[in-house]
């Protein structure tokens, strides 16, 4: 059983409904099909492992009175906090997210919090083997399989924080040739490392090994005709 103080019924009475709202809306968008995705199953194909498994957890986040630091130092704090969250190793751990609710940002504003956190405090998420995503009813970013398709709009503004997969090395090429590099360098490290029996028994995730180092290489050389050419 678990015990409550009145002033922790009265935070929980504030933030259920919207704990409810995106747990509803993550099991009836976000793990099943959709038309326009672009390919077979679920929206993202991660959800409903997590769902299955119970390793899904969610917070809201009551941001309203802090400055963009503030609120980016927060998130960031939940890196740590993720990485301690049982499971920590082995395949079970991949599937494990922390979905943190944002709901006292107005909708408009949405992308000039949510985003500008997000790529903010992302280098410190990825060198970690995570990664984070912006969610709110603004975003432009589109599905991997639909350019069309816009799978991060979320009914209230959010970020979603889960281990790095093989499919991200998508989500790592930066227009800063200096990020990307750190980006996919860490991905490459991430994936030889802890993740490295799990790639043994896939030719396809071997690949995408490949094709990072084979993109960090291009990054690097890229960079260095630019500062011959400066």
């Amino acid at each position: 059983m678990q015990l409550h103080t009145p002033s922790q019924l009265k935070q929980l009475q504030q933030d259920l409904p919207y704990l409810v709202e995106i747990q509803e809306w993550v099991e009836s968008f976000v793990a099943k099909p959709h038309p326009i995705v672009g390919r077979n199953g679920p929206v993202c194909p991660f959800v409903p492992h997590a769902l299955r498994l119970n390793s899904m957890h969610l917070g809201v986040l009551w941001v309203k009175n802090l400055e963009l630091p503030q609120i980016a130092q927060t998130v960031l704090s939940y890196r740590d906090f993720f990485l301690e969250l049982e499971p920590t190793k082995g395949e079970a751990a991949i599937k494990k997210t922390i979905i943190l609710i944002v709901p006292d940002i107005d909708i408009e504003n949405a992308p000039n919090i949510i985003d500008v956190v997000q790529k903010k405090v992302k280098p410190f998420f990825v060198e970690s083997g995570l990664m984070i995503g912006e969610f709110h009813m603004r975003t432009e970013s589109p599905g991997l399989h639909n350019p069309n398709f816009r799978p991060l709009r979320s009914p209230v503004p959010m970020f979603v924080l889960r281990s790095m997969v093989e499919a991200d090395i998508a989500f790592l090429q930066d227009e800063n040739l200096h990020l990307r590099i750190k980006y996919l360098e860490a991905y490459v490290q991430h994936m030889e490392g802890r993740y490295s029996k799990y790639f043994e028994q896939s030719i396809k995730d071997k690949t995408k090994l490949i094709k990072a180092r084979e993109l960090v290489s291009l990054a690097r050389e890229q960079l260095q005709l630019e500062a011959a050419l400066a």
